[in-house]
C-alpha cells in the first residue's frame, strides 16, 4: 500500500499506541475478561501492521485465526472461570512480584539499549535469492511461504512469541 509519508507515519503511531495500550491492559487489568478483550485489541493491531507492508493475506489470516478464533476461545474459557475463587486469595504485592518486575525491567532496558546501539543500516538483506525464487514459483501460496520464511520472518517469529506468552498466561490463570 503506497501511502503518503505523513499518513503512513500516523497509521504506524496509531497502531503502535493501540498495541502498547492493549498490552498494558492485558498485564495491568485485574478483571480477566477485560484483560482478554485487551488481548483482542493487541491481536487486531498486530494484524493491521501487515496492511501497510502489502501483506493483505497475512493480515486477513491474522484477523481470522488470532482475533476470530484464539481470542474468542480465551474469552470463552475465562467466562467459565469462577470469579469469586479467582479474587479470594488476591495479594496486592508479593516477593515474587518484586523479583519478576526487576527481571522484566532489566530485560526491557537491555533490549532498548541494544536496539538503540545497533546500526540497522549496515544489515545486508538477502534479496537476490528471493528474486530468483519468485520467478520460478507459480502459485501465490508458494510465494507467501517464501515471503514468510524470508521477508517476514521477524514478524512471524514475534507472533509465535506472543502466542507462547499467551499460552503461558493461560496456564498460569488455569492453575490458580
Amino acid at each position: 500500500m503506497d501511502l503518503p509519508g505523513p499518513i503512513h507515519d500516523f497509521l504506524l503511531v496509531f497502531l503502535g499506541s493501540g498495541l502498547i495500550l492493549g498490552g498494558l491492559g492485558v498485564v495491568l487489568l485485574t478483571n480477566p475478561i477485560y484483560s482478554a478483550f485487551s488481548l483482542g485489541l493487541v491481536f487486531f493491531c498486530i494484524s493491521l501492521f501487515y496492511i501497510p507492508s502489502n501483506s493483505h493475506f497475512v493480515a486477513a489470516a491474522q484477523l481470522l485465526i488470532y482475533v476470530g478464533a484464539i481470542n474468542v476461545l480465551i474469552i470463552f474459557a475465562v467466562m467459565f472461570m469462577n470469579g469469586s475463587e479467582y479474587y479470594k486469595d488476591f495479594n496486592l504485592w508479593t516477593v515474587g512480584d518484586g523479583v519478576t518486575s526487576v527481571v522484566c525491567t532489566s530485560i526491557f532496558i537491555s533490549l532498548i539499549t541494544t536496539i538503540l546501539d545497533t546500526s540497522w543500516y549496515g544489515i545486508i538483506w538477502t534479496t537476490r535469492s528471493n528474486q530468483i525464487i519468485e520467478q520460478d514459483l507459480i502459485s501465490n501460496s508458494q510465494q507467501i511461504g517464501i515471503h514468510l520464511s524470508t521477508d517476514f520472518f521477524l514478524p512471524f517469529e514475534l507472533i509465535s512469541i506472543i502466542l507462547l506468552v499467551a499460552l503461558i498466561g493461560a496456564i498460569a490463570v488455569a492453575r490458580q
